[in-house]
């Protein structure tokens, strides 16, 4: 069985952080050991939120404590989300490294969250900085969004060809694979979005149609789909394919629910067996 040590936030209304998270990985079948860094009522982009970021060394203990049941061995991925602080950087490199020497064909998996196009950066100040230096370099597979990967490498990612130059730029610095969200570009169809995964093997892409709403957590209902079924299938293509049914899917039910939640429960069919709708090209 796939084991996915998640090191998330947690919200208890709504979907975000582990909260989106776990239960889809749940329903392919994956093991998940959640490790919440805040636990607040709500994502903060409703403004208002009650809850408190966890400390450092709180989340470190509850890792610890996993740690001392001598789980570590089962650990396939380490996946990691939004940082509420700087502190928290420190505790899951260390939980990385010492699952590492549990098991060693572990992978750790960075959703590096900063920002997006539309929002620009949402953290603080410091995050970027610490992913860029420490987080970044450590992981073996990044699922920036395209303004995230541009953030990470200095650069304006548009086409295609500048996507992949900012990916060679960014797997430079330490990760092998990346999967690059919200791919945007002036020459593709109008009303569609594109994602792309690179690896040492390639380099792909999904178009799908683009979706009128704006979906808190869904970039990490992606890094969770895509890590479990990378970690399951070793074919990034398939992973791809797999990952943007069912996150479309995951969408237009959510958009034609008319609430501002992600629909995860109503969409738990086309998490557990996507339909495989779109074509993935292969780039080079």
């Amino acid at each position: 069985m796939t084991t996915i040590l998640s090191i998330q936030s947690h919200v208890a209304y709504g979907h975000v952080g582990n909260a989106a998270a776990v239960f889809p990985l749940q329903r392919l079948g994956v093991e998940v050991w959640a490790v919440p860094t805040v636990n607040f009522s709500n994502h903060t982009g409703y403004g208002t939120w009650r809850g408190p970021l966890v400390p450092a060394d709180v989340v470190a203990e509850v890792i610890t404590g996993v740690e001392e049941r001598g789980a570590f061995t089962e650990v396939d991925a380490v996946l990691s989300g939004y940082q509420g602080g700087p502190d928290i950087g420190g505790v899951i490199l260390d939980a990385v490294a010492a699952v590492k020497v549990a098991n060693p064909a572990a992978i750790y998996a960075c959703d590096p969250v900063m920002g997006n196009a539309r929002s620009g950066c949402f953290v603080a100040p410091e995050i970027p900085v610490l992913l860029r230096e420490r987080v970044v370099p450590r992981a073996d597979l990044i699922t920036p969004n395209q303004f995230e990967l541009g953030f990470l490498t200095g650069t304006e990612p548009r086409s295609v060809a500048e996507t992949m130059v900012a990916v060679a730029a960014v797997r430079a610095m330490g990760p092998e694979m990346v999967l690059v969200t919200s791919v945007e570009r002036p020459d593709a169809p109008a009303d569609t979005i594109e994602m792309m995964a690179c690896t040492p093997d390639g380099a792909w892409l999904v178009q799908t149609p683009r979706l009128p709403l704006k979906a808190n957590g869904s970039g990490d209902v992606t890094a969770a789909l895509f890590t479990a079924h990378l970690l399951r299938t070793n074919d990034p293509a398939l992973a791809l394919g797999r990952t943007a049914s069912s996150v479309f899917d995951l969408l237009a039910n959510t958009l034609a629910s008319g609430r501002r939640e992600l629909q995860l429960v109503q969409s738990q069919d086309a998490i557990a067996s996507p339909r495989m709708q779109f074509d993935v090209t292969r780039l080079d």
